[in-house]
């Protein structure tokens, strides 16, 4: 049937498929336009639309879109399954834009769909394989069935992905209370699969070295996330009828309330790896339109203990801090967004002074890393137990050293200083993006300028970027991307290489494995103090910590990229100036 002209107004804006059926008249402009309408209104693909209103057949569809645009026709019912390349295109992509992986060569990656103008779905899938695509035309119900086939394979039960080595795992249980709760769980939060399937995932995020886990249920499917050196990285999709089995058992052993859904709850809860270790966990959930989430902290004691050369400071970075640190009274404050490791550096710091001469008392909410020797106490602002309550009392406790989680308001701010000023070392942090930022935000706060001069001792800024693999390679990088990212003309001297990330098994094909820390160590020197007492701006600060040849965070990254510890692109997506 011959196509309207084109100068015909169309009530319903039709797509590159549907128009190329109608100009050369597989479809009349009617059809077309009915079909799109109801792809749009029952929110189908348009294929979907034409195959239900049998405006064309599948096979003669798969025929046409491989002439009309010149892509290769695959036999989909001949090819096995078996053989396709195992998570090449993330699940979700590939069910909600129905395609499929057939073949991995090299950087080359063969896509099996029904629609060729869906480049959409093409662009996805380049960016995140970061591959050359092949489309590959295949009929569109031999495409469904495939991909149903692959997440009922997906699916399988939960004891096939567990194995069997677990027998050595179980979790702590102080509270002989959670037990009794336990025993009279029904059998759905006991379910032997599900137990030994959260022990596989928390057993796997330790040896990836996540740092947290995300529980998260949608409509049509779960999905399990690690955050490994700071990314997601989707781990896992178990049956979606599993998600409240699952989100129970995870409150049971966190004793939190199982019958509570309504609300946000917090818990910990310890997984015994052996007589020698056991892990700590933070707990965290959060109703959703489809059910909790939860999200897991790694709370690893160890980190704390493996020395502050393991951080990542310059030398001279690591002297001024001993320094500082090992004075007998004053405040160094830590600042950094959330996940850039104040916490790890602060203990660090307190597990170098942590002797049997030293009172040492914490604050914190909660607190992360159990430290032995530290007095540690989590602040509950529900039941009156502040930051500013807790700093009193540990006032009247002989302290030595005083730790504060986080500098909030003025009252908190006001007795830190004050605990500075009378004998004591403090340590705390603030959320603010550079050194001498943190200067000003407590003035902003309503701190006296005499009070921060007297008390402030040093103030270190710090970001976390990811360490390169040792699959890495050397790079080419123009001498003007150089130069604007922050290099001198004297640094390019050709005396070094910067590198790339490029992937492997190791590393999951990320190009990185760890973090390094990247820091600005800015003492308060004398001509710094002077500032603060004439009430200065932040760039005042910063212009005479300069002169002090304080390096800024960028100026750390830089040189991280010059010692080949990471890459040019990580240094200037985590010290964005």
């Amino acid at each position: 049937m011959a196509a309207n002209p084109p100068n015909t107004v169309s009530s319903m804006p039709l797509s590159g498929l549907a128009r190329s059926l109608s100009q050369a008249g597989r479809l009349s402009m009617t059809q077309a336009e009915a079909c799109s309408r109801k792809a749009a209104s029952e929110k189908i693909s348009l294929i979907d639309a034409l195959l239900e209103e049998k405006a064309i057949d599948s096979r003669s569809l798969a025929i046409f879109c491989a002439e009309t645009f010149g892509y290769p026709l695959l036999e989909l019912s001949a090819f096995n399954l078996g053989n396709l390349p195992e998570k090449a295109i993330d699940p979700k992509l590939m069910q909600s834009q129905r395609v499929m992986a057939l073949a991995k060569r090299g950087n080359r990656l063969s896509v099996a769909l029904s629609d060729p103008t869906n480049t959409q779905a093409l662009e996805q899938i380049k960016f995140q394989t970061e591959m050359t695509v092949e489309p590959v035309i295949v009929d569109h119900q031999q495409l469904v069935r495939a991909i149903e086939k692959l997440n009922q394979s997906a699916e399988q039960n939960l004891n096939e992905l567990i194995g069997d080595d677990l027998d050595n795992i179980d979790f702590a249980d102080d509270d002989a209370a959670a037990n009794t709760a336990a025993d009279g769980l029904s059998t759905d939060i006991d379910d032997a699969p599900v137990v030994r399937f959260l022990q596989k995932i928390l057993i796997d995020a330790i040896n990836m070295g996540a740092s947290d886990l995300h529980f998260e249920p949608f409509e049509k499917y779960y999905q399990i996330r690690f955050r490994v050196d700071g990314v997601l990285r989707e781990v896992a999709q178990p049956p979606l009828a599993i998600k409240e089995k699952l989100a129970s058992r995870i409150k049971v052993i966190s004793k939190l309330d199982i019958s509570e859904k309504r609300v946000p709850q917090d818990g910990r809860m310890k997984l015994v790896l052996s007589k020698t270790r056991a892990i700590d966990f933070r707990v965290s959930t959060l109703p959703t339109l489809f059910g909790e989430k939860i999200v897991m902290r790694i709370l690893d004691a160890t980190q704390a203990q493996m020395g502050i050369e393991s951080l990542g400071y310059e030398p001279y970075q690591k002297d001024l801090l001993m320094d500082a640190i090992q004075r007998p009274y004053g405040m160094v404050l830590v600042t950094g967004p959330t996940g850039s490791g104040k916490t790890v550096s602060l203990y660090t710091c307190l597990n170098i002074l942590n002797q049997p001469g030293i009172n040492i008392s914490t604050a914190e909410d909660p607190a992360e890393i159990n430290l032995p020797g530290v007095n540690q106490v989590n602040v509950n602002d529900r039941a009156g137990l502040t930051f500013p309550v807790a700093l009193k009392a540990f006032l009247r406790q002989d302290p030595d050293i005083i730790m504060v989680g986080e500098i909030r308001d003025l009252e908190t701010a006001d007795i830190a200083i004050k605990a500075a000023q009378t004998g004591h070392m403090v340590f705390s942090t603030l959320h603010t993006n550079d050194a001498p930022s943190t200067l000003t935000r407590l003035m902003n706060m309503g701190v006296a300028p005499f009070n921060i001069a007297s008390s402030v001792i040093m103030i270190t800024a710090q970001r976390l970027a990811r360490r390169l693999c040792s699959c890495k390679q050397p790079t080419v990088i123009p001498d003007e991307s150089l130069l604007e990212a922050g290099y001198t003309e004297d640094e390019l001297d050709g005396t070094w290489t910067p590198y790339k990330a490029v992937g492997c098994e190791r590393c999951n094909g990320s190009g990185y494995k760890g973090r390094v820390g990247i820091y600005q160590i800015m003492p308060i020197s004398e001509a710094i103090e002077k500032i603060i007492l004439a009430h200065g701006t932040a760039l005042e600060i910063e212009a005479q910590a300069r002169l002090d040849g304080v390096k800024t965070l960028r100026e750390a990254g830089l040189a991280k990229v010059r010692s080949g510890l990471t890459s040019l692109e990580e240094v200037l997506g985590c010290t964005n100036i």
